[in-house]
């Protein structure tokens, strides 16, 4: 009988040891494993640095260009009004406006003041630098803004906040104020279409239609010009923005691509079937 217990104790006893060392050599790899990936995510992070006030006015004023709400040839607020409604100094609203100077988005008017430029004025636009040795046509320029425009009204349909949506609506209602007394203004137009590009949420895409706006803009205000003499194309137009914004506000990517290119496919066909 104590034989037997004995030997039995040794088998239970040798078992928990077996058990103990796998349980060991088990944590052993466990923590290895641990801290390999602490070693591989701390390689990985970087040091998160506080954005400066300067930067941060910069962004908010490059939005305001970039969605369109403030306008080629717009003043802006004095210096001194402007720090105060940013709650900033005058030294940090200057350091906004002259990188937005440098990036050519604005411009200063000996004893005038800060102005949006215009966007017939060329400036440092990249797009036109890269094209300027190229024959390019006007409806080159509108088959490459074709898969642009409709890849930013699918992108602006998913990802569109109601603020994004709220300043498309006021811009589309500016469209149809001034449709109410004649054309719409070709800086109106483009507000509407820089505002989708910005719902997008991709700089990308904001920034090369940006330019692209920039670099379009003297060939493609003369041609809007002729399009609009005729009030059923103004009418024409003005629903077709509606059936884009349309399809932004209730989400749905695909009806505001095809919106998109319905829109700009009869903007191709009236330049290609009229030319200048």
């Amino acid at each position: 009988m104590d034989v037997r217990f004995s030997a039995a104790s040794r088998a239970r006893f040798f078992k928990s040891k077996r058990t103990a060392a796998k349980d060991l050599l088990n944590s052993h790899f466990e923590r290895v494993i641990d801290e390999s990936k602490k070693a591989i995510m701390k390689a990985t992070l970087k040091p998160i640095k506080p954005q400066r006030i300067t930067d941060q006015v910069f962004e908010q004023l490059r939005e305001l260009i970039y969605r369109g709400q403030l306008k080629p040839q717009e003043q802006l607020l004095p210096e001194r009004e402007l720090a105060e409604a940013l709650s900033v100094s005058r030294t940090t609203v200057r350091g906004a406006i002259n990188k937005l100077v440098a990036l050519g988005l604005l411009e200063q008017k000996q004893g005038q003041g800060t102005f949006v430029r215009s966007m017939e004025k060329g400036g440092n636009n990249p797009l036109a630098v890269a094209l300027e040795a190229e024959n390019i046509s006007l409806t080159d320029l509108l088959e490459v803004r074709l898969g642009l425009e409709t890849n930013a009204a699918s992108l602006a349909a998913r990802r569109a906040t109601e603020a994004d949506i709220g300043i498309l609506r006021k811009t589309l209602t500016e469209m149809e104020d001034q449709a109410a007394l004649g054309p719409p203004s070709y800086e109106t137009d483009t507000a509407f279409h820089m505002a989708i590009t910005y719902a997008t949420k991709n700089p990308a895409q904001i920034f090369l239609m940006r330019h692209f706006y920039d670099y379009l803009t003297v060939g493609i205000k003369e041609n809007l010009a002729r399009l609009y003499e005729d009030p059923a194309n103004i009418q024409s137009v003005l629903q077709e923005h509606r059936n884009i914004f349309n399809a932004i506000a209730k989400h749905d990517p695909e009806s505001a691509f095809a919106a998109m290119k319905l829109h700009i496919r009869n903007v191709v066909i009236f330049f290609r079937d009229n030319p200048a």
